[in-house]
């Protein structure tokens, strides 16, 4: 018995956050250049936000932001070091404190959403130092930000990537959501480490500086039945960006699944829509990270191995 309440408690995850108070909902909505510190679960009701918002470390788990169709900005432009929503994980001693169960849903974004675990804020010490380690992907995952849920979202991109998942983060879900605007990058970033998003049911129409998804080291996730409009730039592509920053990179973009998604506005000449090892060592700075017998360090190939791509199309 006790072997199968510990089980539902797992399954359940992590506890939800209490309601925000009045006092905190008129403070979140009060137009500032200071990120406000979400620890409770706020029900807008249509209200906008004004300032940025920092869900951070694991004492803002089940935190959530349902804004009934508002609109969240900052009073200047998102940008990557300040984002419009960021769901960070914070140094604690020796480990690290991380949310965990956190909700965005029925917002519009305009700007960014950015979950980080190790080099969260800039910082790329720490995740520079655990790259060099063989354990490096355990790691990173158990320090970075798990199951955030984004449900119904319009992003309204400004510049930067509306949506990118850091090192390490899992279990990252998006439904139901548009990405609109545009990006001087990408749509969807998923980084080195990262693994087991679901990208389900999305509308991908905005313009991008390149493809609309990058997997870069990240496996076992799932992009399934979304809808892309590609304005003659690339789909999904997925590859390992060996030696950037230094960093090693341990995960292979792995056992993904990529199914049933439709693309139109592909380049006529060259319509790339999912590309399977995308880089293979060709950047530069592949050589940044040499010196370590694992991963990026050993092998600058991308090693994209068991995905599973199918029944997704092409429309003019």
């Amino acid at each position: 018995m006790l072997a199968l309440l510990a089980a539902l408690a797992i399954q359940a995850g992590p506890p939800a956050a209490r309601p925000c108070s009045t006092a905190e909902m008129d403070a979140l909505t009060q137009r500032s250049a200071e990120p406000y510190r979400l620890l409770c679960r706020a029900a807008l009701a249509g209200r906008d936000v004004r300032r940025p918002v920092l869900i951070e470390g694991a004492e803002a788990s089940g935190a959530a932001l349902d804004c009934g169709g508002g609109r969240i900005e900052g009073p200047d432009e998102a940008t990557t070091r300040v984002p419009t929503i960021a769901v960070w994980s914070r140094r604690d001693g020796a480990g690290w404190s991380r949310p965990s169960g956190v909700t965005v849903r029925d917002c519009r974004v305009a700007g960014n959403i950015r979950i980080w675990g190790m080099g969260a804020g800039g910082s790329m010490r720490d995740l520079l130092a655990s790259s060099r380690t063989p354990g490096h992907t355990r790691a990173a995952q158990a320090a970075a930000p798990t199951q955030v849920r984004i449900e119904r979202v319009r992003f309204e991109a400004t510049g930067t990537i509306p949506l990118y998942v850091g090192p390490g983060v899992t279990r990252t879900t998006v439904t139901g959501s548009t990405f609109a605007g545009r990006s001087t990058s990408t749509a969807i970033y998923l980084d080195a480490e990262s693994a087991r998003a679901e990208i389900r049911g999305n509308v991908f129409d905005i313009r991008t500086g390149r493809e609309q998804i990058a997997v870069d080291g990240s496996g076992a996730n799932r992009i399934v039945d979304n809808r892309f409009a590609l304005h003659g730039q690339g789909g999904i592509f997925l590859y390992r960006n060996c030696g950037e920053d230094g960093v090693i990179r341990h995960q292979t973009p792995s056992h993904n699944q990529i199914t049933d998604n439709v693309f139109s506005g592909a380049a006529w000449l060259r319509p790339r829509t999912v590309v399977m090892g995308a880089r293979e060592g060709r950047r530069r700075y592949c050589g940044d990270d040499a010196g370590w017998p694992f991963g990026s360090s050993a092998d600058d190939g991308d090693g994209a191995r068991g995905n599973r791509v199918s029944g997704n199309r092409t429309t003019r």
